[in-house]
């Protein structure tokens, strides 16, 4: 009995050097090597980092792409979902509250156009991508505010989407920080 209980304490003692130590040790080198040094991809704008590729941002103002919502209000330090079932009532107001604004801002947009992505928070609250879809019902708005012809934005979410993994995996998708610091350059 001895004998295991000093096997287990060893094998232990050893995975939490190996697992808590020395692994972590080696991805956070893996990192500083590797493009944007571990630190995150960073958006940058006129000079100044605006934000980083990877966390999801609040985007509001009619202007612009709107985000995912997020059900953290985008903090990054408290990542996580709202944990609320699609039966639950306060969750479908909420929804219903954010397609109400989606209509109300996209008046060219029927309600079954509307994209799940555009009024439900991710897993995370922290999606910084919206679908093509997504992106596409908001172009007539932006357009009209901006005063730029819709040829332009679609180009610009075609230049911005990123295709799945190989082609196979995963939907489409497009960074919605660097669209709008893109959409910022074709106004210039």
């Amino acid at each position: 009995m001895k004998k295991y209980i000093i096997q287990s304490v060893r094998l232990t003692a050893v995975l939490l050097v190996l697992l808590c130590v020395i692994y972590p040790l080696f991805i956070m080198l893996i990192g500083r090597f590797t493009k944007g040094e571990g630190g995150g991809e960073k958006i940058m704008k006129d000079g100044k980092v605006v934000g980083y590729a990877a966390i999801g941002q609040s985007f509001t103002k009619p202007e612009y792409f709107w985000s995912r919502p997020s059900a953290v209000d985008y903090k990054a330090d408290g990542s996580g979902g709202s944990n609320k079932g699609p039966s639950n009532p306060e969750y479908l107001k909420q929804v219903a509250d954010r397609i109400d604004t989606v209509l109300k801002y996209n008046p060219t947009v029927k309600r079954a156009d509307i994209p799940a992505d555009l009024v439900t928070a991710s897993g995370s609250g922290l999606d910084p991508n919206i679908s093509e879809q997504a992106a596409k019902i908001q172009i007539s708005r932006i357009a009209t505010i901006r005063k730029l012809d819709e040829s332009k934005l679609k180009d610009l979410i075609a230049k911005n989407t990123e295709k799945p993994f190989l082609g196979l995996f995963g939907p489409s998708k497009i960074n919605v920080l660097k669209l709008n610091v893109a959409l910022d350059e074709l106004g210039k």
